[in-house]
């Protein structure tokens, strides 16, 4: 090799290993393919349908209302306790050998005598105060559900409204309001038994059948007994939050997309209860699972429900469909979403 061309070599740049520019190429082209991915997937109207109503959820506090509602769902079950409560003293009361007997075997399960001591105190106090007990457990209740009614309903509305913040006929004087969350707590109230009752009369109406029968021992029996009994307390769930769905908004939703979002919201809160049913019963077989879980699990059961009802809500209010009405957005409507 002649000393010209040990200088040109030596000279003359090292290819790099990567060529920058194509690297750079390749990196924008994977951006590309990921945004046309993005924009076709947002194109399917299911997918945009649930990113609207994600959007609409956060937007107008969707958590926030979620934890309040939580709060008072938990707050109302210490007069609800206290009405249980009162409702066992009258029994007791009444039965003078089953107040003994009560009695007995609390002595007789509890080996440290200073705490069946208080446990017998305590049975002794709810027969003797249980009209003062039970009084003031129902006008707590009474209180506390018309509170929960309250944010309930006014969650809901704030999702299923066309804006965020309330129109001056939305607002109610105080009496009416009370009376209003009164009587939709006892539509609710009615709702709620009459879909517990369906289920529980459903479920022992169809175990009742396949014993008479003598259909128990059949394995793939069992397949279609389960699918029955979810699809009957999934009807159930469907009324309660068809009554919540069509009595609370101000504004009626339309049918289509009331059916459709109630649908959805008791099928997710059949999976609600499907996965407590699980996690419960593993989250109490710790030690502190057995001190803080049905605390724990309660408020998780209060939270996801009250999620999943505002969400539903704000799915159906912003349903769109080929045969709506077009309207002309406003200037305050695209503010607001």
């Amino acid at each position: 090799m002649t000393d010209n061309q040990e200088k040109q070599q030596e000279t003359q740049p090292e290819k790099p290993l990567i060529d920058i520019k194509t690297g750079h190429k390749s990196v924008d082209d994977s951006i590309a393919r990921v945004s046309r991915f993005a924009a076709w997937l947002q194109a399917i109207p299911a997918v945009a349908h649930f990113i609207r109503a994600i959007d609409r959820f956060n937007d107008r506090l969707g958590s926030q209302f979620g934890a309040a509602i939580t709060y008072f769902s938990f707050l109302s079950l210490i007069p609800i306790l206290m009405v249980s409560f009162a409702a066992v003293g009258f029994v007791l009361a009444s039965n003078q050998g089953l107040l003994t007997d009560v009695i007995n075997k609390i002595v007789s399960s509890i080996s440290d005598p200073t705490l069946a001591t208080t446990l017998k105190n305590t049975v002794n106090t709810a027969v003797q105060q249980r009209a003062t007990v039970g009084i003031t457990g129902l006008l707590l209740a009474l209180y506390s559900g018309l509170n929960w009614m309250g944010n309930l309903r006014e969650a809901i509305r704030a999702q299923s409204r066309d804006v965020w913040e309330r129109k001056p006929d939305d607002k109610e004087k105080i009496w009416k309001r009370y009376i209003r969350d009164f009587l939709s707590l006892t539509g609710l109230m009615l709702a709620l038994v009459i879909a517990l009752s369906l289920t529980s009369v459903a479920g022992s109406a169809q175990a009742s059948i396949v014993n008479a029968l003598g259909l128990g021992g059949i394995e793939w029996l069992r397949p279609a007994l389960t699918i029955i009994a979810t699809s009957i307390s999934v009807l159930a769930n469907y009324l309660l939050f068809l009554w919540i769905f069509w009595i609370l908004p101000r504004h009626k939703p339309r049918k289509k997309a009331l059916f459709r979002g109630t649908l959805l919201a008791a099928i997710g809160f059949e999976i609600i209860k499907f996965v407590m049913t699980l996690t419960l019963p593993k989250l109490a077989s710790s030690p502190s699972g057995a001190a803080f879980g049905s605390v724990l699990g309660l408020m998780a059961f209060f939270y996801f429900f009250a999620r999943l009802t505002l969400f539903c809500a704000a799915w159906i209010a912003t349903a769109r469909y080929k045969d709506d009405p077009v309207e002309q957005p406003t200037d305050r409507t695209l503010r607001n979403g």
